[in-house]
């Protein structure tokens, strides 16, 4: 397949490599691990991205997670427009902050009491301070391949850009802090068990991604995460529920809707910032109340509500709870028909992929096995993924730039994209 014209990415490129660390601000954003040269973004509308060189493509990481109403939904737009006008940042409090916080809450029953933040990884990283301050223990569980943000503790066996670019941890994390983290298989009750048995009243939280998507997108099995809670529960830790991927995404209330589950703490990102920097941690009123300026844990942050973000979210979470009931479905039937199409694709062309699906997220694992954990997502053939991500770019669909990460598409997404999409598929198989 030929080379789309990319001149004006490739000079960006070369320039941002004299600016940037590797030329890029996030390595998710690098194209390493799956070879040729990463298109630089212009602009962006409803389910497509266009470059510097006008090339357009069908995009399916939607801003690794938030486009979920397209880019640049025109409602959304507004909202920041607005908002803008009276200025962009304040450092103190709006009404903005309790009229999202309001909507949020009504949708995640678990969430009486919850805060702000700047990214996910502020609201994980604090989300664990909490838990250790309410317990009084210092270990926390997580699980190999999900991926809570960069902060020292939870870079033990992370997934994301940590699994693309083959790292174990990271350089310039103490050992005395990556000794305070488990990190366990997913999907394994026993040995959740068998590490609070080994570790009786020290372990302070479980942490996990719902439905891992840093690692591609493993779903859990049945009563993995009702387990989770009990073990939690009867050991006294407290569980930790990251949506900061599967907010908004799976259903109104995430995966605590869609699996049926209770959380002591749940953090937010993504979605509920509308495409701008925003996260949010929340939980039980008890261990909220812990936080200052009521109680002895401090967290802080001076863009914490930006007013453009609660714009932002406020109309993107506003418009999906007014329209859950044809929203949801229709992401279901539009992922359900691009994921399975393309699977079917590879299979008539003898190539060995599993799909791992769960509502508007998904991966297709290059490897003919079933994929549960991280260990089973490592054993994909990472080089032909690459050739496909390649093909599959030049035909004017971009994916994400890792086997092991997961898809997303959003409302925008329809009939014609799917068609367009699996087409590429065919010709990238034969």
């Amino acid at each position: 397949m030929s080379e789309l014209m990319r001149e004006q990415s490739r000079a960006l490129q070369a320039r941002a490599e004299g600016l940037f660390p590797g030329g890029v601000n996030s390595p998710v954003r690098g194209f390493r691990s799956v070879g040729g040269e990463p298109p630089f973004v212009a602009r962006a509308e409803g389910a497509y991205l266009f470059d510097a060189d006008g090339n357009r493509y069908i995009d399916y990481f939607g801003s690794w997670g938030p486009m979920i109403l397209g880019h640049a939904f025109p409602p959304v737009v507004e909202a920041i427009e607005r908002a803008a006008r009276h200025s962009a940042s304040f450092g103190a409090s709006t009404a903005a902050e309790g009229d999202l916080a309001e909507l949020v809450m009504a949708c995640y029953p678990a969430i009486e009491r919850m805060r702000f933040v700047s990214s996910g990884t502020e609201a994980t990283m604090s989300a664990i301070r909490l838990a250790r301050a309410a317990t009084g223990r210092k270990l926390i569980l997580k699980f190999e391949g999900c991926y809570h943000g960069h902060s020292d503790g939870l870079l033990v066996k992370a997934g994301s850009g940590v699994a693309t670019l083959g790292i174990p941890g990271s350089a310039g994390v103490p050992e005395e802090i990556a000794r305070l983290t488990l990190a366990l298989p997913y999907n394994d009750l026993a040995a959740v068990e068998a590490a609070f048995t080994a570790h009786p009243e020290e372990i302070a939280c479980i942490i996990l991604e719902p439905v891992v998507g840093n690692a591609g997108c493993i779903p859990p099995a049945d009563g993995y995460l009702q387990g989770l809670r009990t073990i939690t529960a009867n050991h006294g830790a407290l569980l930790i529920v990251d949506e900061v991927m599967t907010g908004f995404r799976l259903a109104l209330g995430g995966a605590l809707e869609l699996y049926g589950v209770d959380a002591d703490l749940v953090t937010l990102g993504k979605i509920i910032g509308g495409g701008l920097p925003c996260g949010a941690f929340g939980g039980k009123r008890q261990f909220m109340e812990l936080l200052a300026p009521l109680g002895p844990v401090y967290q802080a942050g001076t863009l914490s509500g930006n007013p453009l973000a609660m714009a932002a979210g406020l109309a993107t979470v506003g418009y999906l709870r007014a329209n859950a009931t044809a929203i949801y479905p229709q992401l279901e039937a539009v992922s359900k028909a691009v994921a399975e199409g393309v699977a079917a694709e590879a299979a008539k062309a003898g190539v060995s992929v599993t799909l791992n699906r769960v509502g508007s997220m998904w991966t297709w694992f290059f490897t003919p096995n079933p994929v549960t954990n991280y260990d089973d997502a490592a054993k994909s053939d990472t080089a032909v993924f690459g050739r496909f991500h390649r093909a599959m770019l030049n035909a004017g669909v971009w994916l994400p730039p890792s086997q092991f990460e997961a898809m997303f598409l959003g409302t925008a997404h329809g009939p014609a994209e799917v068609e367009a999409t699996i087409a590429a598929a065919r010709a990238a198989f034969a």
